[in-house]
């Protein structure tokens, strides 16, 4: 069975004028509507129980790139993202338990 994955979105969008905002402001949304986190302003994160259950949303997020946007995709493991450091100030903080996957049965 293939490991766990987060997928990291890391975006600019432009803000200088009202249409642009709200073109940032439906991005974060629709990132947000996917399934992701925020773990920044522009950084976004979601787990996903494997490699291949993150293609279909790969693609997706391909798809929907705003015109004037640029927006990096990052795809780690469990393990590289539990071996990550977060850090507030001085203070270590410890990473985030992987979410529980859903069951259907």
């Amino acid at each position: 069975m293939a490991d766990p994955v987060w997928l990291l979105v890391m975006f600019d969008l432009p803000t200088l004028t009202k249409e642009q905002r709200r073109t940032s402001t439906a991005y974060r949304n629709l990132l947000l509507d996917q399934g992701f986190s925020r773990a920044q302003l522009s950084v976004y994160c979601r787990y996903l129980i494997n490699g291949t259950a993150a293609l279909p949303v790969i693609n997706f997020l391909k798809a929907t790139v705003p015109a004037e946007g640029y927006v990096r995709i990052l795809q780690l493991t469990d393990r590289q993202w539990a071996g990550g450091w977060h850090l507030f100030g001085t203070k270590y903080i410890e990473p985030e338990a992987p979410p529980d996957t859903l069951l259907l049965f």
